[in-house]
């Protein structure tokens, strides 16, 4: 099993919501986040515009099988690219193992309703 951590721009969340259900990811976590980084993003705060370091993502957390992690990985990078700096990053972690806590199975099988 896989754990994939992508962190990409918000405005691009629904279009990568779509291309994960797109290859059958029938569940994830996601949050905000605030990151730091060398480039800047415009803000705009009551009508001002300004210039911050402070760039919002979007966190996405997902387990998959390791069959289902190539397809989610190219479905995510489709979806967020823009081609601009900033289009995020993917992080890609091996799972020992995952339990279903209704039923107490685990493994693979408890990642998906059957």
């Amino acid at each position: 099993m896989k754990k994939i951590e992508a962190i990409i721009r918000v405005s691009k969340f629904e279009d990568v919501k779509q291309a994960l259900y797109g290859v059958d990811i029938q569940w994830f976590s996601y949050w905000d986040i605030t990151g730091l980084g060398r480039s800047t993003e415009d803000q705009i705060v009551r009508g001002q515009v300004f210039q911050s370091s402070y760039i919002q993502r979007r966190m996405l957390s997902i387990v998959v099988r390791d069959q289902n992690a190539e397809k989610t990985i190219k479905a995510i990078m489709n979806a967020a690219r823009t081609g601009e700096a900033g289009d995020g990053k993917i992080f890609v972690m091996d799972i020992e193992n995952s339990y279903r806590i209704r039923n107490g199975e685990d493994g693979p099988e408890s990642l998906y309703i059957k």
